[in-house]
């Protein structure tokens, strides 16, 4: 699908480092964007220059937990921007930890916005794009979901259920003018695994750092134009060795621990104990 001026983009998670690349991304562009982010803060500003470059854009704060604001955020952005023609599900959290010590509120809070929202945003965006033959939806996995680092059961399920449901939508909907692309980034600088680094004082390990948040942008936007089924963004190719894991799980359990994957996140939570001691 080319992307095109004037056609409407609907970006979760806009305000966050990743999302406010991929907004830059798509303002240069001139496409029409609608971004929503929760809390929100930065988002009214974000806005703002993008209208000023002269583009188009709106910013709906909305807490994609709830239900009620999916259907509402895709009522605002119809009635303002009209029919969406790209659907970018950036929104995503974790909480890095033991899964024991995870409440229920947290495992949920995971699961709705980092898969449902996705899924129902997905769902109600359809129809329409349907209707006109036209429209793509990227989802932001990651390589959690490849791989299953320790202590992030929900967002390592999570991001692996986005690849799965990726796929079912490309064989659903072939043919039809609509399409879905999966992003799996390594550990991006600007992203979670950033803010972790700088919390813990840990290092992430050296085969999986170096993904930029501009390369993701041109991930998506390079997976929309040319309808990619998965984009894979790592400092050196993983693709053999994920293929090797899948065919053979206990070297690939071997494999994620010489790279330090596990470590990391163990290192993590340890310096984060001593913090709070």
């Amino acid at each position: 699908m080319k992307i095109q001026a004037g056609q409407t983009v609907l970006l979760t998670g806009a305000s966050g480092g990743l999302g406010t690349v991929m907004t830059e991304a798509f303002t240069r562009l001139k496409v029409n964007l609608a971004l929503v982010a929760f809390p929100g803060t930065g988002l009214e500003d974000l806005c703002a220059t993008v209208v000023k470059s002269g583009a188009r854009a709106i910013a709906i704060t909305a807490d994609l937990r709830d239900p009620d604001l999916r259907h509402q955020v895709l009522e605002k952005v119809h009635r303002d921007s009209g029919p969406i023609d790209i659907l970018v599900n950036n929104a995503g959290i974790e909480f890095t930890s033991a899964y024991h010590d995870l409440s229920e509120q947290q495992i949920g809070d995971v699961l709705a916005i980092n898969l449902e929202a996705p899924m129902i945003l997905s769902r109600l965006v359809l129809p329409e794009m349907l209707q006109r033959r036209q429209g793509h939806i990227v989802n932001m996995s990651s390589l959690a979901g490849k791989s299953g680092p320790a202590f992030q059961e929900p967002y390592a399920a999570t991001k692996a259920a986005l690849v799965g449901f990726t796929s079912s939508l490309r064989a659903t909907y072939r043919g039809s003018g609509v399409s879905a692309s999966v992003i799996v980034p390594s550990f991006v600088e600007a992203g979670i695994y950033a803010r972790l680094s700088a919390q813990s004082g840990c290092k992430a390990p050296a085969v999986l750092t170096g993904c930029s948040a501009e390369q993701v942008a041109r991930a998506v936007l390079r997976a929309i134009q040319h309808d990619l089924p998965e984009i894979i963004i790592n400092r050196y190719p993983l693709r053999p060795v994920l293929a090797l894991s899948a065919l053979s799980p206990s070297l690939g359990d071997w494999v994620a621990r010489r790279l330090g994957v596990h470590d990391f996140f163990r290192r993590v939570i340890a310096n984060e104990k001593r913090g709070r001691g």
